[in-house]
């Protein structure tokens, strides 16, 4: 039979946990590692909302839909925005120094694995270009990606 690892245990081997209720009512749990990488659940709140974007400079991130649907939205190295709409069952595959944000509708999990190699710090950069071209668009209109 295996045998459970304790928190104190995975936390002196560099794993830890990390829940958090966002702003915009999401809640994340999260399992992390001190090589930077990470297992993320998020369940979007009753109200559906934009996240924050960002891009990463050594991650890449997996984000698969559990249930419920989102709007990935991305910012070219051209700055044109592309926005595509991902159901149940979808995935996609975010590359470093690509700015991304996600509009979570009401209610969708998603899951997310962060990997790469030799990220020693806090790789999240703000996209603030990407934040004004997105977080302004309803619910309404994205429903019609």
């Amino acid at each position: 039979m295996p045998k459970r690892i304790s928190d104190e245990e995975a936390r002196e081997l560099g794993v830890e946990t990390m829940h958090q209720l966002m702003d915009n009512g999401e809640r994340r749990f999260r399992l992390r590692s001190s090589d930077g990488t990470s297992y993320i659940r998020t369940e979007a709140a009753n109200e559906g909302g934009w996240q924050n974007s960002h891009y990463h400079k050594k991650l890449t991130e997996l984000y698969v839909v559990q249930s419920g649907w989102l709007v990935y939205a991305e910012l070219s190295n051209e700055d044109k925005l592309s926005m595509r709409s991902l159901k149940q069952g979808d995935f996609i595959l975010v590359n470093p120094f690509i700015h991304h944000n996600l509009y979570m509708s009401p209610y969708t999990v998603t899951h997310v694995i962060k990997y790469g190699s030799n990220v020693t710090h806090t790789d999240w950069f703000p996209s603030y270009k990407l934040d004004k071209l997105t977080k302004h668009i309803p619910e309404s209109e994205l429903r019609k990606i």
